[in-house]
């Protein structure tokens, strides 16, 4: 098992370039099983996850070849409905197979999943809504064994709560229903518009991009999928507070502001430029007559897009580590999302829970210390990657195989910037 070592009080800077979407790839990647011939998907991320996926996809009798950046997958041999413990353990998003499976097969075995351990992340309303289409959802020994006799039948599905993944795998069930399937109080993040857009591209006939409601008229079938996957906005609002922790500045390049929009307010709060293209972000600090930086105090509460990501929680508490002041960071999306404070204490961050928040005394930017920690999952891991570059002394960080989950290239990318970080064996 490996470590990173970060060597800490380097201002970052430069430009990196974000790598496509890891919460996009993995339900355009399950959409494929919608219908049988070759398809393409374009800037697809090479990491952990995308790779156990694709593990799953042949476990179905799904065949992938990578060209660079792109994936070729041939689904016309589908001969597989069950995604058994093994491959669905290590990753959630394994659920979405389901969908896909009922809608093109009428049956689907699928292991209740795991994942990073920081919340009960249950599925029941993937349940509900299949059970709302027709399907018949008997949960047996960990598994969830679903199927339907014919075409499932277009109802209204309502959210109690946004969800993500419950909003993805139910689209790819409804869009071959028969008759009109209406989701009320979707979620809208940007990786459902990217799954909306490859699906509408295959014959889907879906209204409501964007929004919190969505219409689906079921289509007999449909046909080959060519799609680019949209950058990942998470890696980029990562590197971003990477640069201002540091004390550098920089651009990430091939990503989409849009897709930020809470995380640049804040940014713009904290007292940081942000100057935005269509496709590029730049941080950078406002000139000082003597010459200091200081970072100002800015309270964050996590909500659904557009809200502030929970995926950027751990990442801007870190920072404001960094800060001048005392913050407020309350997490409303996942109950657990709270196990880097531990690791960042140790680091000599001022932080105390307080039940679904966070309260941070900030240190300043000089005000932590390297140290060895522990990664507790993915998010968690770059807010250690984050502390670490900004502390001084030596940090290192054990159990890093989250970060290889959801960050491609990192090393690589992080010294481009001009960071010292290496990986060792443990």
């Amino acid at each position: 098992m490996e470590k990173l070592i970060v060597e800490g009080g380097r201002p970052l800077h430069g430009t990196v370039r974000i790598s496509g979407a890891k919460n996009a790839a993995l339900p355009l990647i399950a959409a494929t099983l919608l219908a049988p011939g070759q398809h393409r998907l374009g800037n697809v991320p090479d990491l952990r996850d995308t790779r156990t996926f694709l593990k799953l996809m042949e476990n179905l009798g799904v065949r992938h070849e990578r060209q660079g950046d792109a994936l070729l997958i041939d689904s016309t041999n589908l001969n597989g409905s069950e995604a058994p413990y093994e491959l669905v353990k290590t990753m959630r998003a394994s659920v979405l197979v389901l969908g896909p499976l009922l809608a093109r097969l009428g049956r689907a075995k699928v292991s209740l999943p795991g994942g990073c351990a920081i919340g009960a992340r249950p599925i029941n309303f993937h349940i509900m809504g299949l059970e709302k289409l027709g399907v018949t959802c008997r949960l047996e020994h960990g598994y969830v064994d679903a199927e339907i006799a014919g075409r499932m039948q277009g109802s209204t599905i309502y959210f109690d709560i946004p969800s993500v993944t419950g909003t993805e795998n139910l689209l790819m069930a409804a869009v071959m229903a028969e008759g009109t399937t209406i989701m009320k109080n979707a979620a809208r993040e940007p990786e459902i518009a990217n799954l909306i857009d490859m699906l509408t591209g295959m014959g889907a006939d879906i209204e409501g991009r964007n929004t919190d409601k969505l219409t689906i008229r079921g289509v007999p079938q449909l046909g080959t999928a060519d799609c680019d996957i949209i950058p990942d906005r998470i890696e980029a609002g990562t590197y971003l507070i990477a640069l201002v922790a540091t004390g550098g500045e920089g651009t990430v390049t091939h990503c989409n502001p849009a897709h930020l929009p809470s995380l640049l307010e804040k940014l713009r709060a904290a007292g940081i430029i942000v100057e935005e293209t269509e496709t590029t972000i730049s941080v950078r600090w406002p000139k000082d007559a003597a010459g200091q930086k200081s970072l100002k105090s800015v309270d964050i509460k996590t909500m659904p897009f557009p809200g502030y990501p929970t995926d950027l929680q751990a990442q801007f508490m870190a920072l404001m580590s960094l800060s001048s002041d005392i913050c407020v960071i309350t997490e409303t999306i996942f109950e657990n999302r709270f196990m880097h404070v531990a690791e960042l204490q140790r680091m000599g961050a001022g932080i105390r829970i307080d039940g679904h928040s966070c309260v941070v005394s900030g240190r300043g930017l000089q005000g932590l210390s390297g140290a060895p920690v522990m990664a507790t999952d993915l998010r968690a891991s770059s807010s250690l990657v984050i502390a670490g570059l900004a502390a001084t002394g030596r940090t290192e960080i054990s159990r890093i195989y989250h970060l290889e989950r959801g960050y491609e290239n990192l090393v690589e990318k992080l010294t481009g910037l001009g960071a010292s970080v290496w990986k060792e064996e443990e």
